[in-house]
């Protein structure tokens, strides 16, 4: 064969097309995506086992986090060592997982954006929380497939008793399609999870009475319900959140007022925060703050922004909110992995996957616990039968000349199977006493009841969801706390007015048109015999026609030629100083070319009746 008869000729289109989507799938399913019963991804799930398989629980001492990384990359995930530390820091950061899973001792970064330390100085074990997302995983209740090489079994899904992806939330990108899910609290997740498992029936608002909306790692404040209500009902919506402010005025301090944040938005960098507030002090754009301190430390978040003597705290505070992260927004995006297909979910779907999960998960784990329990039964009658004819057993066994041959006259005397006599046979002496005797009869009997009860619970789908409910309940004992973010149910919509003060201005308009507004404070009164001032400047062919003093929160109306009618609030009206000519009033309001102003009045307020 020559090798032209060696080459495959295909069309190009086609081959690109093919090689893309098993790329794209790759990605979806094995990388960027978290499954809808465990909530993790690939890499967290490889981790999470390989740290439990090492031995590295809870109650275990620490072992480097090199080590672990190692034990991931050989055994499981094939990939960079940086992606998979970087994996685990995550699930040691406080700030990053509502529920961390990883138990950290060392450097692993800060909520300023520092990096942790190399995977060589720090160490880590598992946290008991994630001891339950493991917890029956030996009782063949997830299905096993083999590693990147085939020399070992992973997990393709964790046990998990903790509602994770609900709990600790995710985010992902994958090749065209994202998944960004909000964290929640568990007292308030297990709660709803019971209410559906009561009424599978039951509506989304009806859940939202107790998942009430995110619950952020940072805590801060979740501003306005509306994006909340959205992401429940159909999987994507927008939460604005906003950082825990108080302000605070103390008397030794020459009556300055001091803003102090004790919890930003999720995702927010501290030291961005702080650095880019201190850029809008300096440009000008936030005025009113004189220092800003980062007092934080381990008993919490502390940020003060101290306020110059003649600076409005709300109005300071608002303009931070406009212009700074301390009011974010988090896009909620629930895209997850059902059957390996990535699908949008609302909260009823993720709670329904995750039900339908841990029901499986108990009828396997049932299966399996009978199975071993009908196995030591059939192992303990052999042995009650040989305790009552002891003597004849004893005799049969002295009397074969090899062992193989004492089983089989064993199976055939007293009708057993080849593991009752295999049993028998191994029967040490000393459970030929009474007592022992006593001990096999009273496990066998403990054994029955619990064969009973686990055909029961394989029988009555009801039993099972009680089993589901009470593990959560435990659950719930035992991790479950206070929720961290408030919710301002009523928040307003953003006013424009809210972060400008209402201070006193003057509004002069020109016989052209040009229209500014000025601080009142930039005039001054003449004293007698004092020299003149620039009241204004216009253009040599024009002059001042109207001037009015008002407060930025009046409104202007405009009354034309045509009979027309405008109207702008106070501030909106460009600011400039007495020599600034202003801007054209068409400009600003939509006046048609041939007209012209011909009134202007002043209105603190303006009301509309139906």
């Amino acid at each position: 064969m020559t090798q032209e008869e060696k080459i495959i000729k295909v069309n190009i289109e086609t081959q690109m097309k093919s090689a893309y989507i098993d790329y794209s799938m790759s990605v979806i399913v094995s990388r960027a995506l978290p499954d809808v019963r465990d909530g993790l991804k690939p890499v967290h799930r490889r981790i999470l086992y390989a740290m439990w398989d090492m031995g590295i629980t809870a109650g275990k001492s620490y072992k480097k986090s090199a080590r672990i990384v190692g034990e991931v990359l050989g055994k499981y995930h094939p990939h960079g060592d940086t992606a998979v530390y970087d994996s685990m820091v995550r699930m040691a950061q406080e700030w990053s997982l509502r529920y961390t899973l990883v138990d950290g001792q060392g450097n692993f970064g800060s909520v300023d954006g520092d990096s942790p330390a190399a995977m060589r100085y720090t160490e880590a074990r598992l946290r008991r929380i994630a001891e339950e997302m493991l917890f029956d995983i030996e009782k063949e209740t997830v299905d096993f497939r083999l590693n990147f090489d085939d020399s070992l079994e992973e997990p393709t899904v964790l046990p998990s008793r903790i509602p994770s992806l609900i709990v600790n939330g995710s985010s992902g990108i994958a090749v065209g399609m994202a998944t960004n899910m909000a964290p929640h609290n568990l007292s308030e997740t297990i709660d709803g999870i019971i209410a559906y498992i009561d009424d599978k029936e039951i509506s989304i608002d009806e859940l939202m009475q107790h998942i009430k909306a995110p619950d952020f790692p940072t805590g801060g404040i979740i501003y306005g319900y509306e994006g909340v209500k959205e992401a429940f009902h159909t999987g994507r919506g927008r939460v604005v959140m906003r950082g825990e402010a108080i302000i605070e005025n103390e008397d030794h301090d020459n009556g300055r007022e001091k803003i102090i944040v004790s919890s930003i938005p999720y995702l927010v960098n501290k030291a961005d925060l702080i650095k880019k507030t201190a850029d809008l002090v300096i440009d000008k754009k936030i005025e009113g703050i004189s220092d800003i301190r980062d007092e934080s430390d381990r008993t919490g978040m502390r940020i003060v922004y101290e306020l110059k003597r003649d600076a409005v705290a709300n109005v300071v505070l608002n303009k931070l909110y406009q212009y700074t992260s301390l009011q974010s927004s988090f896009s909620v995006n629930n895209v997850a992995l059902v059957k390996g297909r990535p699908m949008t979910l609302n909260l009823k779907d993720m709670i329904e996957n995750y039900v339908d999960h841990r029901h499986e998960i108990v009828v396997r784990r049932t299966e399996f616990e009978l199975k071993e329990a009908e196995r030591r039964a059939h192992i303990l009658e052999g042995l009650l039968i040989a305790l009552d004819n002891i003597d004849e057993v004893i005799s049969i066994i002295r009397e074969s000349k090899t062992i193989d041959e004492a089983r089989t006259r064993l199976m055939e005397r007293f009708q057993l199977t080849e593991i009752q006599a295999r049993a028998i046979v191994d029967m040490r002496l000393r459970q030929l006493v009474a007592l022992e005797r006593e001990k096999l009869q009273a496990e066998y009997d403990d054994l029955m009841k619990l064969i009973e009860y686990l055909k029961e619970v394989l029988a009555n789908e009801d039993l099972r969801m009680k089993i589901i409910k009470d593990e959560l309940l435990e659950v719930k004992a035992k991790y479950g706390d206070e929720r961290r973010s408030k919710i301002e149910y009523s928040a307003s919509d953003f006013r424009v007015e809210d972060v400008i003060a209402d201070e006193a201005v003057v509004i002069t308009m020109s016989s052209l048109g040009y229209i500014k507004r000025t601080p009142l404070s930039e005039y001054k009164v003449q004293n007698r015999g004092g020299r003149g001032s620039r009241g204004s400047s216009t253009r040599n062919e024009d002059f001042i026609e109207y001037l009015y003093t008002a407060t930025n929160h009046n409104y202007l109306l405009f009354f034309t030629e045509k009979g027309k009618c405008y109207w702008l609030r106070v501030f909106e009206i460009p600011e400039g100083p007495k020599v600034f000519r202003g801007r054209a009033i068409q400009n600003l309001i939509n006046i048609e070319p041939d007209d012209k102003v011909r009134a202007v009045i002043n209105a603190l307020n303006l009301t509309h009746e139906e």
